[in-house]
């Protein structure tokens, strides 16, 4: 009982390093790079993983972004939403390559495009994600192309932050479930 009592008081003094710490871990990003060509994961409704991945483009870090699209919405595929988004902010659509396909997880995402970009002659790629989804997101594209140079850049997010993220409701509920698909990548599910 003391060893339990010592462990829940710990807790609570270092509650903040803790779940800071927590946060982080989701958190593996590198600055940009040059790179052959930039991957925007599909599911950012807002527009940040376009953007970041629009200014790689207008940087010079690379000369194409790849514009990965499951169907759904509407029976429009999300690059066909994401482009145009871009391009309402000020970037050319020549900057943009779509990538349709139908998964509906970052595996079967990068199942999907790797093919592909594997046929573009791509060997150095940037991939651009959420903050929080960074560090799963490049285990799992490392770990299905050993034979491809993966960065990992995020694009930030409005609601999560790593070290405070337990301050709003949203970041709460993206911290439960990231971290959820954390595991279940783990255990291989």
């Amino acid at each position: 009982m003391l060893l339990l009592a010592g462990l829940v008081l710990l807790a609570l003094v270092f509650h903040t390093q803790i779940l800071g710490a927590m946060g982080a871990y989701l958190v593996q990003a590198v600055p940009p790079q040059k790179a052959d060509a930039a991957l925007v994961l599909a599911g950012d409704g807002w527009g940040n993983r376009m953007l970041t991945a629009a200014q790689l483009v207008r940087d010079g870090f690379v000369p194409k972004a790849l514009v990965s699209g499951p169907d759904g919405a509407y029976g429009l595929h999300e690059c066909d939403l994401a482009i145009p988004f871009a391009v309402k902010h000020g970037y050319p659509e020549s900057y943009f390559v779509h990538m349709e396909h139908s998964a509906r997880s970052t595996v079967t995402e990068a199942q999907a495009v790797l093919p592909v970009i594997r046929r573009m002659g791509i060997h150095r790629l940037i991939v651009v994600t959420s903050n929080f989804h960074t560090h799963r997101a490049g285990a799992i594209f490392r770990k299905l192309a050993p034979d491809l140079t993966i960065l990992i850049v995020a694009a930030p997010d409005e609601n999560f932050t790593p070290n405070g993220w337990w301050h709003n409701r949203e970041a709460q509920k993206t911290f439960v479930v990231e971290w959820e698909k954390t595991v279940a990548n783990w255990i291989g599910l």
